[in-house]
């Protein structure tokens, strides 16, 4: 993880001569002495510069504002990863993977999977202490124009596609629903969108067409995920689907249903018994019928 550690002095302010401390902030003039006043001292070893924009966001949560701050203030390369944070903090890792996903939403955190040399792929988050910002040789690099910062930024890759099932009957695809959304009970980084369960949905119906337990798919899907973490957990588990598709049953020839056994009936004529729906004359007795012949 890239971290800034910037460590500035604040800019000097003006002392008085009966001020005893210069750094403190008073209430201004004009004030009834109701509200915030600031009783600071001057920082000169480890410290962290946070900016405004993050510790009074409008949107962001107070746990994803309170991590921002955290993991501005870490060194290169300490871990960020779900677990990691909820070793060191009392909230659960559901609510930690949320606010880290707030701060990626807003431009806090960046997650890119490099390949390192042994051929394995690993995560690298990448805290931004100014969103929309990056850094840059001033001497090389153009000036930053609106233009450039109004851009809007690039398509989502479109996701994976998934196996189909035969018969995509509206209670199967529903199963299949209902068995992707309980995967963030098993792993939260499995929270998917409504619009990736969608897309995943009749992968997960082609598995349960072809005699697979829901159990089995589950464990399928949730078994073995990278330890770096997921940065897109629905082109993950579409890549699962169709890799890892099992092989359709073997055909089976329907049985036919047992012959029917009538019950025993008596004949009416040579009461000899012979079996029937009904009572009525044996075949001997029928064929002496005049009309029988």
């Amino acid at each position: 993880m890239d971290t800034h550690d910037i460590s500035a002095p604040p800019r000097a302010q003006s002392r008085h001569t009966a001020d005893k401390r210069p750094n403190q902030r008073h209430a201004r003039s004009g004030h009834s002495g109701v509200g915030l006043t600031h009783d600071n001292a001057r920082h000169t070893a480890r410290f962290t510069v946070i900016g405004n924009h993050l510790a009074q966001h409008p949107e962001l949560s107070a746990l994803a504002i309170g991590l921002g701050v955290h993991i501005q203030s870490l060194p290169a390369g300490a871990r960020v990863d779900i677990k990691t944070l909820a070793a060191r903090f009392p909230e659960g890792t559901t609510r930690i993977a949320a606010a880290l996903r707030e701060l990626e939403t807003h431009g806090y955190l960046r997650r890119e999977r490099h390949r390192i040399p042994d051929g394995r792929i690993v995560t690298r988050t990448i805290s931004c202490n100014q969103p929309g910002s990056s850094r840059r040789d001033p001497h090389t690099a153009p000036k930053a124009t609106k233009a450039a910062r109004a851009a809007k930024p690039a398509p989502r890759k479109a996701l994976p596609p998934v196996p189909r099932p035969a018969y995509p009957a509206p209670a199967l695809i529903q199963q299949a629903t209902d068995l992707l959304t309980g995967l963030r009970r098993h792993d939260p980084r499995l929270l998917l969108s409504a619009c990736d369960t969608a897309h995943l949905a009749p992968g997960v119906a082609a598995w349960l067409e072809r005699d697979v337990t829901p159990t089995a798919v589950r464990h399928a899907l949730t078994a073995d995920l990278p330890p770096e973490g997921l940065r897109r957990p629905a082109a993950f588990l579409a890549h699962r689907l169709s890799a890892q598709l099992p092989p359709p049953p073997p055909f089976r020839a329907p049985v036919p249903p047992p012959a029917v056994r009538h019950p025993l009936q008596n004949c009416d004529r040579c009461d000899h018994a012979f079996r029937s729906p009904e009572p009525g004359h044996c075949r001997d007795c029928r064929t002496d019928f005049p009309e029988a012949a």
